[in-house]
Parts: structure tokens; C-alpha cells; sequence
């Protein structure tokens, strides 16, 4: 399951990311969404989950990370956003 995690703290990386969710199951992938230009975190992220995607967003959904509450979700498809 591929769960997307919004208001990151601009700091975290990719393995701070996974770590996060790596007490949930086998992490797949974590990424932390940079913006080209600056280098800097655009604030959200991604993370793939083998199993545990469900337990992880009730778990994890707007608790603090680093004085920032997180929002986590089920990722949408990219031909699904509007």
C-alpha cells in the first residue's frame, strides 16, 4: 500500500521518513517530495508499505513529528488527482 504523508517537517529525509513507518511493516520505498529548483522538501512524502498500510494510517494519521502535526493517507493514483 503506498500511503502519502503530508506537512513533513521541511528537515526530515528520506530515511527519517521510512523510519517512521518502518514499526508497520516492510518499507518498500520512503520518499520525501524535493523541489528541483531549491533542493528543499515541498513539505510531503510518500511511503510504500509491503503490508500494515492501514494499521500505520490509523496510527500515525496527525500525530507530531518534530512540532509538526503529519497527515497520512492512502495515496491516489496520478490519473486520479484533480
Amino acid at each position: 500500500m503506498k500511503l502519502f504523508i503530508g506537512n513533513l517537517p521541511y528537515d526530515i529525509d528520506d530515511n527519517g521518513l521510512g523510519a517512521i513507518f518502518q514499526k508497520f511493516g516492510n518499507v518498500i520505498s520512503a520518499v520525501v517530495v524535493m523541489d528541483r529548483n531549491t533542493n528543499r522538501s515541498k513539505g510531503f512524502g510518500f511511503v510504500e508499505l509491503e503490508s500494515g498500510g492501514e494499521q500505520a494510517i490509523k496510527e500515525t494519521n496527525e500525530t507530531q513529528v518534530a512540532g509538526r502535526k503529519i497527515y497520512v493517507s492512502e495515496a491516489r493514483p496520478k490519473n486520479d488527482r484533480t
